[in-house]
Protein backbone atom coordinates (compact mmCIF):
# COMPACT_ATOMS: atom_id res chain seq x y z
CA UNK A 1 0.00 0.00 0.00
CA UNK A 2 2.61 2.25 0.75
CA UNK A 3 4.24 2.21 -2.58
CA UNK A 4 1.39 3.15 -4.26
CA UNK A 5 0.88 6.40 -2.03
CA UNK A 6 4.49 7.17 -2.81
CA UNK A 7 3.79 6.85 -7.01
CA UNK A 8 0.61 8.81 -6.40
CA UNK A 9 1.95 11.50 -4.11
CA UNK A 10 5.04 11.69 -7.22
CA UNK A 11 2.48 11.53 -9.54
CA UNK A 12 0.51 14.81 -8.04
CA UNK A 13 4.08 16.32 -8.12
CA UNK A 14 4.56 15.81 -11.90
CA UNK A 15 0.75 16.77 -12.82
CA UNK A 16 1.18 20.38 -10.42
CA UNK A 17 4.83 21.19 -13.17
CA UNK A 18 2.61 20.57 -15.82
CA UNK A 19 -0.51 22.56 -14.57
CA UNK A 20 1.92 24.67 -13.69
CA UNK A 21 2.59 25.59 -17.53
CA UNK A 22 -0.51 27.70 -18.13
CA UNK A 23 0.18 29.93 -15.56
CA UNK A 24 4.37 30.76 -17.53
CA UNK A 25 3.76 33.55 -19.88
CA UNK A 26 5.78 33.23 -23.27
CA UNK A 27 8.07 36.13 -22.19
CA UNK A 28 9.83 37.12 -26.11
CA UNK A 29 5.76 38.92 -26.27
CA UNK A 30 5.25 40.24 -22.95
CA UNK A 31 8.70 41.66 -23.53
CA UNK A 32 8.96 42.59 -27.02
CA UNK A 33 5.06 43.60 -27.56
CA UNK A 34 4.68 45.27 -24.00
CA UNK A 35 1.55 42.54 -23.92
CA UNK A 36 -0.46 41.88 -20.40
CA UNK A 37 -2.21 38.88 -21.68
CA UNK A 38 -0.30 36.70 -23.32
CA UNK A 39 -0.21 33.29 -24.55
CA UNK A 40 0.77 30.75 -21.92
CA UNK A 41 3.25 27.97 -22.36
CA UNK A 42 0.78 25.52 -22.00
CA UNK A 43 -0.86 27.05 -25.02
CA UNK A 44 1.84 26.90 -26.97
CA UNK A 45 2.57 23.60 -26.12
CA UNK A 46 -0.81 22.61 -26.65
CA UNK A 47 -0.30 24.49 -30.66
CA UNK A 48 3.42 22.79 -30.88
CA UNK A 49 1.63 19.40 -30.51
CA UNK A 50 -0.86 19.36 -32.88
CA UNK A 51 0.57 20.84 -35.40
CA UNK A 52 3.67 18.01 -34.88
CA UNK A 53 1.01 15.71 -35.16
CA UNK A 54 -0.54 16.98 -38.31
CA UNK A 55 2.85 17.31 -40.01
CA UNK A 56 4.19 14.06 -39.16
CA UNK A 57 0.72 12.42 -40.31
CA UNK A 58 1.09 13.47 -43.51
CA UNK A 59 4.72 12.64 -44.03
CA UNK A 60 5.20 9.25 -42.46
CA UNK A 61 7.00 10.52 -39.41
CA UNK A 62 6.83 8.55 -35.77
CA UNK A 63 3.59 10.29 -34.12
CA UNK A 64 3.44 8.82 -31.50
CA UNK A 65 7.15 9.71 -30.45
CA UNK A 66 7.01 13.69 -32.00
CA UNK A 67 3.36 14.08 -30.00
CA UNK A 68 5.50 12.84 -26.62
CA UNK A 69 8.21 15.26 -27.43
CA UNK A 70 6.29 17.86 -28.39
CA UNK A 71 4.15 17.22 -25.07
CA UNK A 72 7.59 17.39 -23.23
CA UNK A 73 9.62 20.08 -25.03
CA UNK A 74 8.91 22.97 -22.62
CA UNK A 75 7.58 21.71 -19.20
CA UNK A 76 11.26 22.29 -17.61
CA UNK A 77 9.84 25.91 -17.98
CA UNK A 78 7.34 24.98 -15.40
CA UNK A 79 10.60 25.77 -12.78
CA UNK A 80 12.73 28.24 -14.96
CA UNK A 81 10.23 30.26 -16.43
CA UNK A 82 10.44 30.89 -20.20
CA UNK A 83 14.19 31.68 -20.97
CA UNK A 84 14.64 34.43 -23.76
CA UNK A 85 17.91 34.72 -26.19
CA UNK A 86 18.29 38.50 -24.72
CA UNK A 87 18.65 37.37 -21.06
CA UNK A 88 20.64 33.81 -20.55
CA UNK A 89 22.73 31.95 -23.38
CA UNK A 90 21.59 29.11 -25.09
CA UNK A 91 24.19 27.03 -23.35
CA UNK A 92 23.30 28.02 -19.65
CA UNK A 93 19.65 27.61 -20.82
CA UNK A 94 19.73 24.38 -21.85
CA UNK A 95 21.93 23.47 -18.66
CA UNK A 96 19.38 24.91 -16.96
CA UNK A 97 16.60 23.24 -18.58
CA UNK A 98 18.23 19.74 -18.47
CA UNK A 99 18.53 19.93 -14.70
CA UNK A 100 14.63 21.39 -14.53
CA UNK A 101 13.86 17.84 -16.93
CA UNK A 102 15.53 15.82 -14.81
CA UNK A 103 13.58 17.13 -11.42
CA UNK A 104 10.32 16.81 -13.47
CA UNK A 105 10.90 13.73 -14.96
CA UNK A 106 12.02 12.02 -11.78
CA UNK A 107 8.31 12.61 -10.18
CA UNK A 108 7.74 10.00 -12.52
CA UNK A 109 8.21 6.09 -12.02
CA UNK A 110 11.38 4.74 -13.94
CA UNK A 111 9.78 2.99 -16.23
CA UNK A 112 7.96 5.66 -17.94
CA UNK A 113 10.79 8.12 -16.79
CA UNK A 114 13.57 6.75 -18.39
CA UNK A 115 11.82 7.05 -22.30
CA UNK A 116 10.98 10.17 -21.47
CA UNK A 117 14.44 11.29 -20.48
CA UNK A 118 15.79 9.92 -23.97
CA UNK A 119 12.75 11.67 -25.89
CA UNK A 120 14.04 14.85 -24.08
CA UNK A 121 17.45 14.39 -24.77
CA UNK A 122 17.12 13.50 -28.27
CA UNK A 123 14.96 17.07 -28.64
CA UNK A 124 17.38 18.93 -26.84
CA UNK A 125 20.31 17.47 -29.13
CA UNK A 126 18.16 17.85 -32.20
CA UNK A 127 19.11 13.58 -32.75
CA UNK A 128 16.47 12.64 -34.86
CA UNK A 129 14.03 13.86 -37.73
CA UNK A 130 11.31 14.20 -35.13
CA UNK A 131 13.48 16.25 -33.16
CA UNK A 132 14.60 18.42 -35.92
CA UNK A 133 10.76 18.80 -37.23
CA UNK A 134 9.42 19.98 -33.64
CA UNK A 135 12.35 22.71 -33.64
CA UNK A 136 11.19 23.48 -36.71
CA UNK A 137 7.49 23.92 -35.24
CA UNK A 138 8.31 26.04 -32.46
CA UNK A 139 8.89 28.49 -34.77
CA UNK A 140 6.25 27.45 -37.17
CA UNK A 141 3.65 27.72 -34.35
CA UNK A 142 5.30 30.90 -33.01
CA UNK A 143 4.99 32.85 -36.67
CA UNK A 144 1.48 32.21 -36.22
CA UNK A 145 0.73 33.60 -33.05
CA UNK A 146 2.69 36.91 -34.28
CA UNK A 147 0.06 36.81 -37.21
CA UNK A 148 -2.53 36.33 -34.48
CA UNK A 149 -0.84 39.75 -32.37
CA UNK A 150 -0.09 41.66 -36.03
CA UNK A 151 -4.20 41.18 -36.73
CA UNK A 152 -4.89 42.41 -33.51
CA UNK A 153 -2.81 45.50 -34.22
CA UNK A 154 0.43 45.02 -33.07
CA UNK A 155 3.17 46.34 -35.55
CA UNK A 156 4.68 44.77 -37.97
CA UNK A 157 7.79 46.89 -36.71
CA UNK A 158 7.62 44.94 -33.04
CA UNK A 159 7.02 41.43 -35.01
CA UNK A 160 9.61 41.34 -37.08
CA UNK A 161 12.17 39.98 -34.89
CA UNK A 162 10.09 36.53 -34.43
CA UNK A 163 9.68 36.63 -38.29
CA UNK A 164 13.09 36.71 -38.48
CA UNK A 165 13.93 34.19 -36.11
CA UNK A 166 11.40 31.85 -37.95
CA UNK A 167 12.61 32.82 -41.60
CA UNK A 168 16.07 31.45 -40.21
CA UNK A 169 15.47 28.64 -38.48
CA UNK A 170 12.77 26.82 -40.51
CA UNK A 171 14.17 24.73 -43.34
CA UNK A 172 11.98 22.51 -44.30
CA UNK A 173 10.69 23.54 -47.61
CA UNK A 174 6.63 22.50 -46.62
CA UNK A 175 6.77 24.54 -43.63
CA UNK A 176 8.61 27.50 -45.21
CA UNK A 177 5.92 27.65 -47.45
CA UNK A 178 3.16 27.58 -45.19
CA UNK A 179 4.78 30.50 -43.48
CA UNK A 180 5.18 32.43 -46.73
CA UNK A 181 1.28 31.91 -47.07
CA UNK A 182 1.16 33.55 -43.39
CA UNK A 183 3.21 36.57 -44.02
CA UNK A 184 0.90 37.08 -47.54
Amino acid sequence: MLLIKIRYDMLLNFFQKVLALKNVPRKGWKDKLQIDDVESVAEHTYSAAIMSMIYSDLHGFDTEKIIKMALLHDLSESITGDLTPNEISKKSKQKKENLAMKQILNELPEKISESYHKIWNDYQEAGSKEAKLLHEIDKLEMVFQAKYYHDKGYSKEKLRSFFQTANIEIKSEYLREIVSKILE
